[in-house]
Formats: C-alpha cells, structure tokens, sequence
C-alpha cells in the first residue's frame, strides 16, 4: 500500500489535531462545497479554528501527501482540491459517522493467523479491526456488531493476503453478553469518549456568527467522528444503566441540525477565489 492510500484509510488517526480538523472540513464541507478551496481560503477557514497560518500550510502540504487533497490552480488562483481517491474513503466515513445509530443484535467472528514472517501485516490488520470498532476475544479472534461484517471481509483482503482467514456471519453468544462485552472491548475508555463530547458541546447553542457557527461544528464533527467507530452500537441492554452513547447521538444530531448548513454555506464563501490582485499562494 502506498503512503498516500495508507494516509486515506487512516481510520486510527485522532481527532483533534490541526491535520485531523482539516480533514474534517475537508470531509465535511468542502464536498458539497463544490471540491475546490484556494490557497488562501483555507488558511482563512483554518484561522476560524484559531490554526494559525504556517501550520494550516504544514497540514494542507500533510494532507496532499496522504493523498486526501492535491494542488490545483484555477484561473491563476493558488488552490488545492479534494482527491478522487480519496472520495470512497470519506463516503464509507459518511456513512459510520451520520448514520442511524442502531445496536447490535447479531454479532461476526474472524478468525486469523499469519506466518512469523507476516508479523507486520498482523498487526496492521489488529490495528484496522480496533479502528473499526471490533473488539478481541483472542489474539487472533475478533468479534464485531454484524453491521461490520463487509468492512472486516474488506480488510481482511486488503491485508491478509498471507493469512488463513476465516469469517463467521451471523453469530449469537451464548451465556453473558455485559460480561463479555467487558473483556472484549475498553468500555472505559469509550465511555469517556461519550461523557467528553457531552461534558464539552452539550451546552452549546447555536451563535450568531457564522464563523463560530463553522468553528462550532467542525470542533463538534472533529471529536464525534471517531466515536462511531469506538462504539460501533454496541447493546445497551448489556451495558451500565447510565451508558451516554444515546445521549452523545442525540447531542450529535442536534448541533448538525442547527449547524451543518451554516457551516457550508460559510465555507463555500471563504473557499472562493479571492478578487483582489496579489493573493495569498
């Protein structure tokens, strides 16, 4: 796999960061934004996350380099537009991160083992099937929600090439699920995951700025989109009482509804070319 494509499908990467925020607007707004943002757009929509511009440029060169942006000049304006690459990537995001939040009720095993000369490969697949949202049963068998059975067929092709794989559909386990559940997945850390998207956006209101408004929500987008892959819908019948994964989607739901258009919108207009003579490069 090539650095630009492992940099696409870098479904590990954390939220946060200056990169991590530029691939959201990326993701998030410049789509429907028509693809395209100049240069000094995006150093401005950088700006209204308080990026300052010489790491705004460090993460735009970043993300050329992994293949999610490339450089292209429209009408003699410094620019870069999104990857077609890239696209299916981002889509498969969409459709984790937006999607109607539903909970197991059927589970998927794979089962693995690799050669001792493969022990790279091993890992990057142990790596890929955690960013997915499965959880270890054992040092090669996996469990995961049987919503993710075709993004564990996917990878397990892509990596494993080498590997005795076997994939069980349609799984139902026996005996005691929260206890299970427990083992196989860190649900202390998943659960601080949730209760610090609710302790950070959950008294946000829409403001009237329509700056902030994008810098709301892309902050709000950046935290969120690595929690459906952390919680792939996991039960709540087998989880504490006071579980906040619901309570974190609707907080979710509600900041896209309120936020999401005034975001594109917003970036649309900054993206733009520049009229003035002498722009930024």
């Amino acid at each position: 796999m090539t650095e630009a494509a492992a940099g696409r499908d870098d479904l590990e990467a954390s939220s946060g960061s200056a990169t991590a925020l530029l691939r959201t607007v990326v993701g998030n707004v410049l789509r429907p934004a028509g693809g395209w943002m100049s240069a000094a757009g995006a150093v401005r929509l950088m700006d209204a996350l308080d990026v300052p511009p010489a790491t705004a440029r460090s993460s735009l060169a970043r993300l050329c380099t992994r293949g999610v942006l490339r450089r292209e000049p429209r009408d003699g304006v410094a620019g870069y537009a999104l990857d077609e690459a890239a696209v299916p990537m981002l889509e498969s995001g969409d459709a984790r991160i937006f999607g109607e939040r539903s909970e197991a009720t059927a589970w998927c095993l794979l089962s693995f083992s690799f050669p001792e000369r493969s022990r790279g490969s091993r890992d990057r697949l142990r790596r890929r099937l955690g960013a997915l949202g499965c959880g270890s049963v054992a040092d090669g068998l996996w469990i995961a929600p049987a919503s993710l059975e075709d993004e564990l067929a996917a990878a397990a092709r892509e990596i494993a090439a080498e590997a005795e794989v076997v994939l069980f559909a349609d799984a139902s386990p026996r005996g005691d699920l929260a206890a299970g559940l427990a083992r196989w997945y860190d649900l202390s850390s998943i659960r601080r995951a949730h209760e610090s998207f609710l302790l950070r956006f959950g008294d946000a209101r829409p403001p009237a700025d329509d700056a902030q408004a994008f810098a709301l929500w892309m902050r709000a987008l950046d935290e969120w989109r690595v929690i459906p892959y952390r919680d792939p819908g996991l039960p709540g019948s087998a989880l504490d009482p006071d579980w906040p994964g619901d309570a974190s989607a609707a907080l979710f739901r509600r900041l896209r509804d309120e936020l999401e258009e005034r975001a594109i919108a917003y970036a649309a207009a900054v993206a733009a070319p520049e009229p003035a003579v002498g722009r930024a490069r």
